[in-house]
């Protein structure tokens, strides 16, 4: 799960308590001592750093000081105290995808009594969120509970225990070369905002036959909103809940603004991968033709990487509801209106798109990405902006943990982290390629399957067994286009898309499927059945008026 930056910290969370005895969310897959339905990410991080090496999240308040100047006292007085020292102890980073998804996964395998492990998950935000169904919100389709429900309510049956707090930075120690008999002390420390530190890899007490705490990372990723000038004050990202919220708050003043008015809301989407495409469907059908949506993509095609058949879908969905493209141009700046002056040495085709002028709309420069076009500009009132990750991973200092560029840690085919053996990170916390040596995309199915591998490999651990090396599956490819329109591309039947209605149908059970627990799987279920017998009868009455009028 991501941990939102624009989320309030909590100060003094209480963990959520669940009850002993682990659900079993899932039926078996493949590995023997499984019962669970699907995969999911899962990264090993590994061998103990050199002392004092801290691991600090970007944006966390450090008011309180450096680490060392707390003193013991007070130190002892903020530990978290775990249960027992007989039981493995897990700490989960994150609750989205990878690291909501690796709890279940350890809470369906079977275990030993005193192999079970104690499980912590923290998160920032009390909801776990479907990021693949956050466009269903703007289109009134779903409701918040059944894409976002609360962590107590997913636990509720589980041994896990759920932490509402945030990450400020991780400490960690090196006993590497120390002889095991005289380590004393804890491996390491994760310290959240509320002051509580979680004590992880007690060695003296492993020395003694019980068990380390096992740490994962699965701290997602968020928006990456200042490539260009303007762009962080201006645009809107959408990948959390929080985004969600905030374009449909801007959308709601932009119709009220414009309502009665023949002037369009305009839209701009930059990007034109999924998830540009996705969103620009989605608004477009919500406003019809009280607006207009421009896309913009640096490629000479939307989705340059999908599938052809979803290609073809969204192009006819996209020309049908005249959402207007601009291939081939990158965004070079983003001003308002009042502050944007056109210099006359430049050649410019501005697009206003039958807009007002009005100093409170926005101006988005566009620069040729390719040769032969001419550079634009265009009038918008909302600016949507969808190119462009960063990985929460906290800040690392690259001596001990290996990082490519993008900030992410380099795992081998176990999932775990080179050299740092008793380390998870799983999701956008982690860099792996597959057999190609092509790095694997950051999607919820990689982390369905990451995590699924994370909670086995753990057990792996824990019960001295080989762990399993990580074959991504590609299963096919799903967008929505609409409230009734969607495209799916299964890889398992080559050259088949499923679209319109048939793919929207088919998308909604293959994430139904996917759903954390059984109970929240029926509810929603349930929910979505009712919804769509409602639409299906006021439809018919619809179509009964109409042939009645004739008559």
């Amino acid at each position: 799960m991501l941990v939102h930056a624009t989320l309030p910290a909590s100060a003094s969370l209480t963990p959520f308590n669940g009850t002993s005895g682990g659900a079993r969310q899932w039926g078996k897959l493949f590995f023997p001592v499984s019962r669970t339905k699907f995969g999911t990410n899962s990264f090993l991080f590994g061998e103990i750093p050199r002392r004092g090496s801290p691991i600090i999240v970007p944006g966390a308040s450090q008011s309180n000081g450096p680490v060392g100047e707390v003193s013991e006292d007070e130190r002892a007085r903020r530990t978290y105290v775990w249960s027992n020292d007989k039981n493995p102890r897990v700490c989960i980073l994150g609750g989205g995808f990878g690291g909501l998804y690796t709890a279940l996964r350890l809470e369906s395998l079977e275990w030993a009594r005193d192999k079970k492990p104690q499980i912590l998950l923290f998160d920032q935000s009390e909801r776990f969120v479907f990021k693949p169904m956050l466009y269903e919100l703007l289109s009134g389709e779903v409701d918040v509970w059944e894409i976002a429900p609360r962590f107590s309510d997913l636990l509720g049956n589980t041994s896990v225990q759920f932490f509402q707090d945030r990450v400020k930075l991780l400490h960690t120690y090196d006993y590497e070369g120390m002889n095991a008999s005289t380590r004393s002390g804890c491996g390491g420390a994760v310290h959240l905002e509320s002051g509580l530190i979680v004590e992880y890899d007690c060695l003296l007490i492993l020395h003694f036959g019980t068990w380390a705490v096992r740490l994962v990372l699965a701290l997602g990723a968020a928006g990456k909103v200042d490539l260009v000038p303007g762009a962080a004050e201006f645009a809107l990202p959408f990948s959390t809940l929080e985004d969600a919220y905030m374009v449909e708050k801007r959308l709601r003043e932009l119709e009220r603004k414009y309502f009665g008015k023949d002037t369009p809301i305009v839209v701009a989407v930059v990007g034109c991968g999924y998830a540009g495409v996705e969103l620009a469907a989605t608004v477009s059908e919500r406003l019809k033709d009280k607006g207009v949506v421009h896309a913009i993509g640096r490629d000479a095609t939307i989705l340059p990487t999908a599938p052809p058949g979803n290609t073809e879908a969204a192009l006819k969905v996209l020309s049908s509801r005249k959402i207007q493209l601009s291939l081939g141009y990158s965004v070079r700046s983003i001003k308002r209106a009042s502050e944007y002056k056109t210099s006359d040495s430049d050649a410019r085709t501005t697009n206003n798109l039958g807009a007002a002028q009005d100093p409170d709309r926005l101006v988005l420069e566009l620069w040729p990405f390719e040769g032969g076009l001419q550079v634009q500009t265009l009038d918008a009132d909302l600016v949507l902006w969808t190119v462009g990750s960063k990985p929460l991973l906290p800040q690392i200092e690259r001596n001990w943990l290996p990082l490519i560029e993008q900030g992410q840690a380099e795992t081998d085919e176990t999932l775990r982290v080179k050299g740092h053996p008793r380390i998870f990170a799983i999701g956008d916390s982690s860099a792996l390629r597959d057999s190609s040596g092509r790095r694997l995309p950051a999607t919820a199915q990689v982390a369905f399957q990451q995590a699924d591998f994370t909670g086995w490999n753990l057990w792996a651990a824990i019960n001295n067994r080989r762990l399993l090396p990580f074959r991504f599956q590609n299963l096919g490819e799903m967008m929505t286009l609409g409230r009734s329109d969607a495209a799916v591309t299964p890889s398992f039947l080559e050259g088949l898309t499923l679209e319109g209605p048939v793919g929207h149908t088919a998308r909604k059970i293959a994430y139904l499927a996917r759903l954390p627990t059984d109970e929240h799987r029926l509810k929603v279920g349930i929910s979505w059945l009712m919804k769509s017998a409602v639409d299906s009868v006021a439809s018919l009455q619809s179509t009964l008026a109409k042939v009645l009028s004739r008559l």
